[in-house]
């Protein structure tokens, strides 16, 4: 799928899921930043691909929004893994690779057999050469769906399913359940989903009838949305791996459009309200209580982090020296030794009390999450009714949400500034609740 589709699709689906129905097709183009037709166009093709991964037969039978939206307990087809099958292959190519796999899934074939086969396409499509389908072939052997059974030319390649013809019936249960608590539990996948679907196709074609599979597995994630940004996290990833500059255009939270098409006509260029930027890709943090990914990046003006939900149109640019890569490392690091996430500015002491649950409780939840969350924080002073809690973080700021998120089970000494904003925000929620 070209770059710029793919970066539309996403900010589409993300604004379908946050506002649902509350915005009008002219309000949803306008926040995309392209015409009501191309709109419509993007609106058809997610319904086509809505109704082609659906067990419905009938397209118009099918609501984009119902497509895409969870049913409460069900995460195994997030958005992101609805659009990965959609990749908008050329027909031709679609139908291509579909015919390479399921005859390689009976026997192993050279790319000139496999050339033969392909030549019975239906005759409104393309008829391939041998270049094309070594290209097929290099794509299919990249992402792991096929592999070479010879080591000699002309090479002859398979299916890649060992996994699935090694594992027994009681072990592929045993690979699922394991895959399910992990793509559910863990930072959201796009590969632990497709790994889990699988999985399940596998165990529902295998097992016999009087036992049927079942899932045993109930989920419920909130942050809907969290996993489209992991579209671009391979491509960041072969820049840091690289040592490379990315560029892009970056659409800050606050933008009133999250994205712009590419006018390939000047006389149509129109202003756009992202803005360019070039740097060289350091380090990915994702924000779990919030459910984001960052990019901490080096540029000119020195360190700089981006949502990644605001990128678009990512190129990788030119290389730099590992030494430049290793000297730009470790200044950012030095930033970051007292980030509670990804904050650079000064460190500054928080002091907080802690209430132990009640007497009755045997489990001391409030402490075992300290300690497991608290990061290099520390205990200094604990008593039969609570403990005080210290660390040196840079700013307030991102701490807070940890913090708040103990309720009345914790109570900020220091700094006053902390202490002052907690008490106004519990004031403004108290205000909330009063009797009516």
């Amino acid at each position: 799928m070209a770059k710029e589709s793919f970066d539309k699709e996403i900010q589409f689906l993300r604004m379908l899921m946050l506002m649902s129905g509350a915005y009008n097709r002219q309000q949803f183009a306008e926040r995309l930043g392209i015409s009501v037709h191309t709109f419509d166009k993007t609106t058809r093709r997610l319904k086509d691909i809505a109704a082609a991964t659906s067990s419905q037969s009938h397209a118009e039978a099918l609501d984009l929004i119902d497509a895409v939206r969870h049913t409460y307990y069900e995460t195994s087809d997030p958005i992101l893994l609805f659009l990965f099958r959609a990749k908008s292959l050329k027909e031709s190519e679609s139908a291509r690779i579909s015919i390479i796999l399921e005859t390689l899934h009976a026997q192993t074939m050279t790319a000139i057999e496999l050339m033969d086969v392909c030549s019975s396409m239906p005759a409104e499509l393309s008829i391939p050469d041998e270049k094309t389908i070594r290209s097929d072939l290099k794509y299919l052997e990249a992402v792991g769906a096929i592999r070479k059974e010879s080591t000699t030319r002309p090479y002859r390649y398979r299916l890649h399913n060992d996994l699935l013809r090694e594992l027994s019936e009681d072990e592929l249960t045993d690979l699922f359940d394991f895959v399910n608590v992990m793509a559910n539990t863990q930072v959201p996948s796009v590969q632990g989903y497709l790994l889990q679907d699988g999985l399940k196709k596998q165990l529902k074609h295998i097992l016999p009838e009087d036992n049927p599979f079942i899932d045993p597995f109930l989920y419920k994630y909130h942050y809907h949305s969290r996993i489209l940004d992991e579209v671009h996290l391979f491509t960041l990833l072969r820049a840091i791996r690289d040592r490379r500059r990315v560029q892009f255009l970056y659409f800050t939270p606050k933008a009133e459009k999250s994205y712009t098409a590419q006018q390939t006509n000047p006389l149509f260029e129109r202003q756009s309200a992202g803005k360019q930027h070039k740097t060289l890709p350091l380090k990915i943090v994702y924000d779990h209580q919030y459910g984001r990914w960052y990019l901490l990046g080096m540029g000119r003006e020195g360190i700089r982090k981006f949502r990644m939900e605001g990128m678009t149109h990512i190129e990788e640019a030119e290389a730099v020296s590992e030494e430049v890569y290793g000297r730009k490392t470790v200044e950012l690091m030095e930033k970051l030794q007292t980030s509670w996430l990804i904050d650079t500015g000064k460190p500054i002491k928080v002091r907080a009390r802690f209430y132990n649950p009640s007497a009755g409780e045997q489990h001391n939840f409030i402490k075992h999450r300290v300690l497991l969350q608290g990061q290099w924080g520390e205990i200094v002073e604990e008593d039969e009714e609570s403990f005080i809690y210290v660390i040196s973080v840079n700013g307030i700021y991102e701490i807070k949400p940890w913090l708040r998120s103990f309720g009345s089970s914790c109570e900020v000494l220091e700094p006053r500034q902390l202490r002052h904003e907690m008490i106004e925000e519990w004031k403004e929620l108290h205000k909330y609740y009063e009797s009516i």
